[in-house]
């Protein structure tokens, strides 16, 4: 079964796309992955991007960033693929990926002293929401949000998590995410319950008829 953290890659991948070349994005950052900006031709030069099925030469790739660098923003990803771009392989774009995921798992865990102990749908709604957001944009902007969370008021969480910018389905799915966590809440109630209960009928049994 998927780790929340591999969840939570394969649904940004969804959210965002995933495109192995270079291009523009809205604002007109040459970008490529799942929302990798390359700030520069350096920072393309870093990655191991592929010609076909040997890796692109430093040259290449910078040729390539000055090729999309040239063309007009406000296009749609294909509109910046060539018959021979270079192309970034995609365990390269996972890995990028869960590294940034990790580094905004230490963000969480600064701002949320108990996040490893949240259930895994809450981390999946706050990792969608801080990777969308931004830190800045999810704890200055969602007080409400954030207070619902430390204290495990996830329905609460759920009625404050609407955001924006991303489509009504990442929404739903984030609210989704929130109350789920109140299953799991319920859940583990329940289970502690069950124990609570069997550990009584035992010391009854060991009170009336000895151990067993």
């Amino acid at each position: 079964m998927a780790t929340y953290l591999e969840q939570s890659l394969t649904k940004l991948k969804e959210f965002e796309g995933c495109i192995p070349w270079m291009y523009r994005d809205t604002v007109g950052k040459i970008t490529v992955g799942v929302g990798l900006m390359l700030p520069d031709a350096n920072a393309a030069e870093s990655l191991p991007f592929l010609l076909g099925s040997r890796p692109a030469t430093s040259q290449e790739i910078a040729a390539e960033y000055a090729r999309v660098d040239s063309l007009p923003q406000g296009r749609a990803s294909a509109f910046y693929k060539s018959p021979n771009c270079l192309e970034l392989p995609q365990q390269t774009i996972d890995a990028k990926l869960t590294s940034v995921l990790q580094g905004f798992e230490a963000t969480l865990r600064t701002h949320l002293p108990h996040y490893d102990t949240l259930p895994d749908g809450a981390k999946l709604a706050l990792l969608d929401m801080i990777y969308n957001l931004g830190p800045a944009g999810l704890f200055k902007d969602f007080p409400h949000l954030i207070a619902a969370v430390e204290s495990g008021s996830w329905t609460e969480a759920a009625a404050r998590c609407l955001r924006r910018g991303p489509s009504a389905a990442r929404n739903a799915w984030t609210r989704e995410q929130f109350l789920s966590a109140v299953v799991t809440n319920i859940q583990a109630e329940a289970e502690s319950l069950l124990k609570q209960i069997w550990r009584l009928i035992r010391q009854i049994w060991n009170a009336l008829f000895g151990p067993r």
